[in-house]
């Protein structure tokens, strides 16, 4: 299926989304979150709760703009948290009690949750802020423009990007991964075209989807390039400190393209869509097996409500 066909938009377009998880998926419904994971003994292992986000809490949080920043912390949250779940399972030998579970106790999980985001916000810092604006400023005799100079700096963020997922993609583990995305995007485009859920129906589907997490960090790239341009190109301290303050506008600008991109069927949206899907076509995403597309429906199923109404993407 061309890449074109798969944006086209489906009967039920759904705010369902979903992470790959080590041998299982995540999936996020209107109400619920379910856990899906194949043990080693074949098993599939299934945890459901309740969500309560600050949206469901503070209308505030819903927001156009604001819905997308604080949907994107909770969901690194989220996916921090059942990743750590899934790796459970394949933990060899008896799990030793660490430094955090002595002083933190029953706390000792949101902290590692806590400091994991941390850690991943200073390598997000590090390689894709840090680095392409102090590279770019070494070009700075050849480039006298502002704007060229944000545009060279947006170019080699996209360029570390690229590197780092197509690295990543060739590592053996994480394959394994990418095929439990690919069946995630399948169980999604399958219930949003009306079909039964099993795993005969679901393979017929692409493992491309236009509204991705992929997709959403490759637009927050393009984004920042020309809300960063309006800033000119000060010195390095202002510069960090200028796109620190910046990260929340432009990510939710980005959440409110991709959620305009997710519902139309436009030739707009469809080449803002392209770079996203090329670029899972190419790295993040990869054909499952039957065994993997059974945990993405397990996974789906249990996030479902009576009212499809629920889950519409608006």
């Amino acid at each position: 299926m061309k890449i074109k066909d798969i944006n086209r938009v489906p009967k039920h377009i759904t705010t369902i989304g979903g992470q790959a998880l080590i041998e299982g998926i995540l999936m996020r419904g209107p109400k619920d979150l379910a856990i899906a994971v194949r043990k080693s003994d074949d098993e599939i292992v299934l945890k459901k709760e309740k969500l309560n986000t600050l949206a469901m809490r503070y209308k505030i949080f819903g927001l156009p703009f604001i819905r997308g920043v604080v949907g994107l912390v909770e969901s690194l949250a989220f996916g921090i948290r059942a990743l750590m779940y899934s790796a459970e399972f394949f933990e060899e030998g008896d799990k030793e009690e660490s430094i955090l579970d002595k002083v933190f106790k029953d706390k000792a999980e949101d902290v590692e949750i806590v400091l994991t985001l941390l850690f991943s916000l200073a390598l997000t810092i590090g390689f894709f802020i840090l680095l392409p604006t102090f590279t770019t400023n070494l070009l700075k005799a050849r480039i006298p423009s502002p704007i060229l100079l944000n545009l060279v700096e947006g170019l080699i963020r996209i360029l570390i990007f690229l590197i780092y997922v197509t690295l990543v993609s060739g590592l053996e583990d994480i394959e394994r991964v990418f095929e439990y995305h690919g069946a995630e995007h399948k169980a999604i485009h399958c219930y949003e075209s009306g079909d039964e859920l099993t795993v005969e129906n679901v393979k017929k589907y692409p493992i491309l989807h236009p509204r991705c997490g992929t997709s959403f960090l490759f637009m927050v790239m393009i984004v920042s390039i020309l809300v960063l341009s309006f800033f000119g190109w000060p010195n390095p301290l202002q510069r960090l400190i200028i796109r620190l303050l910046m990260l929340p506008i432009i990510a939710g600008i980005s959440y409110e393209i991709n959620r305009f991109i997710g519902k139309s069927n436009s030739l707009l949206a469809y080449y803002l869509s392209y770079p996203g899907l090329l670029i899972q076509k190419l790295a993040t995403v990869r054909e499952p097996d039957d065994d993997q597309i059974e945990v993405a429906i397990e996974a789906l199923n249990a996030v479902l409500t009576e009212n499809k109404e629920e889950d519409l993407w608006r």
